[in-house]
């Protein structure tokens, strides 16, 4: 295999034809999925409880709609670090590569802009609700539990944004 070849080779180790730079993503992929499974165990457990019992269990909904965010938010960072996030490239594509470069800046600046406000919003927020001691209604927990993996996850993305950035604006080859 030539190293050309190797390039274009995802992380997953088959040929994917997308445009990126192999860059260890274990981490946000163990996450996803430890998500994944956590949401399918306790839906398919409320399910089985609730036709045998006709009790539902009060958790499922809160966990899952907390998972579901946890669970987009590390698919985002994955998605920005293999350079695979959903874009449209029918114009970019026809551009020049001066344009298609500034394209890209452009892009990196406006999703490094949204995810910091994600961290100063969400933590503002987190820590309001710490602060007044705020508790689910479901469940009771505190809120923040929920919230502060915004900003954590936001941080995460907005890292691998640069670093994707970085590999493809600025690293010669």
């Amino acid at each position: 295999m030539s190293d050309h070849e190797t390039s274009e080779i995802g992380v997953t180790g088959t040929d994917t034809g997308a445009d990126h730079v192999r860059v260890p993503v274990r981490i946000e992929e163990a996450m996803g999925a430890a998500a994944l499974a956590v949401i399918c165990l306790i839906s398919l457990g409320n399910v089985v409880v609730r036709y045998a019992t006709n009790v539902s269990f009060a958790f499922t909904e809160e966990f899952s709609v907390f998972l579901l965010v946890f669970m987009t938010f590390t698919g985002a960072s994955l998605a920005f670090a293999t350079n695979e996030h959903i874009r449209i490239t029918f114009f970019l594509d026809r551009l020049p590569e001066r344009l298609r470069w500034l394209a890209e800046v452009v892009t990196l600046v406006v999703t490094v802009t949204m995810f910091s406000m994600i961290i100063w919003y969400g933590g503002r927020v987190t820590y309001d609700e710490w602060y007044w001691g705020e508790t689910s209604p479901g469940l009771g927990n505190p809120v923040w539990l929920y919230t502060i993996w915004l900003p954590l996850l936001s941080i995460a993305i907005i890292l691998r944004v640069l670093g994707r950035g970085w590999a493809k604006l600025f690293r010669p080859g």
